[in-house]
């Protein structure tokens, strides 16, 4: 069970750690805010009213043992700067930051942390992706043009060879085949015969990709 530290207990922030709490990790959830922390008291490990901004408050907190620290202060970003280069000072070794405009993301690309949020604009593009692509059901970018993708196999596929689709991209790799509860890992695109609801999890570049989604389609 790992310790993580969300400092900032808003929509976004509130979300992170009671999931995190639900994955059966260790949380404490830090806010100014009484109302932020009455929200979520009873559904993370620990809710503290306390001001992250001071360096010394933190380390009471022992927030510098904790495996990571996700900073989700929204509207004050000067909060949110002072936050983070007191995490760096307490040498907390992971911590990923809600940037709320251009100009804040610019400023943490510059104090070296781990990952740059932008929950808006990464929903924006998860939307438009789904609607742009009905078929594929999620996808997880690996780097800049790289993505992991989960495909259900439509009716209209319905014993199509899954070779037949593959040849359309053929750099794309399967990475997993889910037919109802059993799991292979290993296929044979030459040997499998493709039903409705199967899972497909594809690994490959955006074009291949959506090249290969396309032929999914009705």
């Amino acid at each position: 069970m790992a310790q993580f530290a969300v400092i900032g207990l808003g929509s976004f922030g509130e979300t992170v750690a009671t999931e995190l709490t639900r994955l059966n990790h260790d949380v404490i959830g830090i806010d100014t805010v009484q109302r932020n922390i009455e929200n979520v008291a009873d559904r993370i490990t620990h809710a503290v009213i306390a001001d992250a901004t001071d360096e010394k408050v933190l380390e009471e907190l022992n927030v510098q043992k904790c495996e990571a620290a996700i900073v989700a202060i929204g509207e004050d970003i000067e909060a949110s700067i002072l936050c983070v280069l007191n995490l760096k000072n307490l040498g907390v070794s992971k911590i990923w930051v809600k940037a709320k405009t251009k100009s804040h993301h610019m400023i943490l690309s510059h104090l070296g942390i781990d990952k740059i949020i932008h929950p808006e604009q990464d929903m924006g593009i998860r939307i438009a992706h789904t609607l742009s692509y009905p078929i594929v059901s999620r996808y997880m970018a690996l780097d800049h043009d790289r993505f992991i993708v989960k495909i259900v196999i439509p009716a209209q596929l319905q014993g199509a060879h899954l070779a037949d689709l593959m040849r359309i991209s053929s750099m794309v790799r399967v990475l997993m085949l889910k037919r109802g509860t059993t799991v292979f890992y290993e296929t044979n695109a030459h040997f499998t015969t493709l039903q409705q609801g199967d899972l497909l999890i594809l690994e490959g570049l955006q074009s291949d990709l959506q090249r290969l989604s396309e032929s999914f389609s009705p």
